[in-house]
């Protein structure tokens, strides 16, 4: 990459709201941030219920589109806001925010979804036990993906 491509290139970055740009090939490198330190950005993720389907025999016809369980029977989910990779802990060696049983108050941190290098941290909306841990600790979640069944309280 020549001068004059780097220069197009960080007058593209600072017209816009990215913090972080990041190339990576086998020729050649090129990291460019702005700001001063990580953005941490919390987001209240939505809860609404969530369809379960049950075992069907093989020799059962399926409909198309199943009925929804009621939210009561089986719990509500925390579902990711966006796309990214989900983290149950705020490092590699710490301990996971919250685990199966444990009852969250309103304002507490979930897991961490990160997309685009910035850390977005899900927050309960209400105070709540944790039922299911619907993701395993770095997975890729998309938009909609339950991340938590939970029984509010």
């Amino acid at each position: 990459m020549d001068i004059k491509e780097l220069k197009v290139l960080i007058k593209m970055i600072t017209e816009t709201d990215i913090t972080e740009f990041e190339l990576d090939n086998a020729e050649e490198k090129v990291i460019i941030k702005r700001g001063h330190k990580p953005e941490y950005l919390t987001v209240s993720a939505p809860v609404p219920g969530y369809a379960v389907s049950q075992p069907v025999a093989a020799s059962v016809a399926v409909p198309s589109a199943l009925p929804a369980v009621a939210a009561e029977e089986a719990g509500e989910t925390i579902n990711s806001p966006i796309v990214g990779t989900f983290y149950r802990a705020p490092a590699p060696d710490a301990a996971p925010y919250v685990e199966i049983g444990q009852v969250v108050e309103k304002g507490q941190v979930l897991c961490i979804v990160e997309a685009m290098k910035l850390m977005n941290e899900i927050e309960a909306e209400f105070r709540c036990k944790i039922v299911k841990i619907c993701k395993e600790n770095a997975q890729p979640v998309e938009y909609g993906d339950p991340l938590f069944v939970i029984q509010k309280l």
